[in-house]
C-alpha cells in the first residue's frame, strides 16, 4: 500500500468555532502524532484567523483509516463536526 498524503484547509464560519479549534487542537495534535503509522502531522493558522492549513501523512490507507475512525469518535471529532475541511488526498485506493 502506499503511503497517504492529505492536504488542505480547517475552516471556521465564525470566532466561535475558531475559538475551539484554538482550545482543542493542541490535544489533537498530539494523539494524532502519537497513533502508530503518523509520519507527520501539522496544522497551523494562517494569517487569516478563521483558516488553519492542514498536512497530514500515513504509512498506508489501513493506518489512515483507522486515523479517521479514532478521530471521528473523539471530543476533537464531535466538536469540531461542523468546521468546514477542505482537502485533498493522495495515495487512497478507493
Amino acid at each position: 500500500m502506499s503511503e497517504i498524503h492529505l492536504t488542505g484547509q480547517l475552516v471556521c464560519a465564525t470566532e466561535e468555532q475558531a475559538e475551539i479549534v484554538r482550545f482543542h487542537l493542541a490535544d489533537h495534535i498530539e494523539l494524532t502524532r502519537a497513533e502508530a503509522g503518523c509520519i507527520s502531522f501539522v496544522v497551523a493558522q494562517t494569517p487569516d484567523p478563521l483558516v488553519w492549513s492542514v498536512e497530514e501523512r500515513f504509512e498506508d490507507q489501513h493506518v489512515f483509516e483507522f486515523h479517521q475512525r479514532r478521530v471521528a469518535g473523539s471530543k476533537w471529532g464531535r466538536v469540531t463536526a461542523s468546521i468546514e475541511r477542505r482537502c485533498s488526498m493522495q495515495g487512497l485506493s478507493h
